[in-house]
């Protein structure tokens, strides 16, 4: 069972994280929703409410086996705060297991650590990690050793299940 920490805020596209996170609790794995701040509610895109476990304050990457980013407009808000860039830094660092979906590499844009690897992401944000120097593919699902990508909300169930594979390994 891993511990995987999920990096969200407001507008969050809101299959993309209640599908993934449905997979992996349904694996056995322990999932930890991180905000702002515990306790506060999260609003997805649509209208979907998600209660958040901790704040990013209160948490550390050295607790978690895993990192999990959702797409929709929540990982550009991430991507303005050092303190969610420099946890998602770390888990690339360590490579340790690492998954964004649609807009969710905008954050890893943010660490200058995506230059060299092979991703995927929602057609639009493509060229932005391009242009950050990634090997940019228009696949589902893209695996650059721990780090698995993938494009928008019809290619969650292949996305779910090499997230899912990945932290079996």
């Amino acid at each position: 069972m891993a511990k995987v920490a999920v990096l969200v805020t407001n507008d969050v596209e809101d299959v993309e994280l209640t599908s993934p996170v449905d997979a992996l609790k349904k694996a056995g794995h322990d999932i930890t929703i991180i905000d702002q701040k515990a306790g506060e509610e999260i609003t997805g895109k649509h209208g979907h409410k998600t209660k958040v476990d901790a704040g990013i304050a209160d948490v550390m990457p050295e607790n978690f086996d895993a990192l999990l980013v959702p797409g929709g407009f929540s990982p550009d808000q991430l991507r303005g705060d050092p303190r969610f860039v420099k946890f998602a830094r770390s888990f690339l660092l360590s490579d340790k297991p690492t998954f964004a979906i649609c807009h969710g590499p905008q954050l890893f844009m943010q660490t200058g650590l995506v230059k060299g690897r092979t991703m995927t992401a929602y057609k639009t944000v493509q060229t932005d990690i391009y242009y950050a120097g990634a090997i940019v593919k228009d696949e589902p699902v893209v695996k650059d050793h721990n780090l698995i990508t993938s494009r928008t909300p019809d290619d969650l169930d292949q996305f779910n299940a090499a997230i899912v594979e990945d932290l079996i390994q």
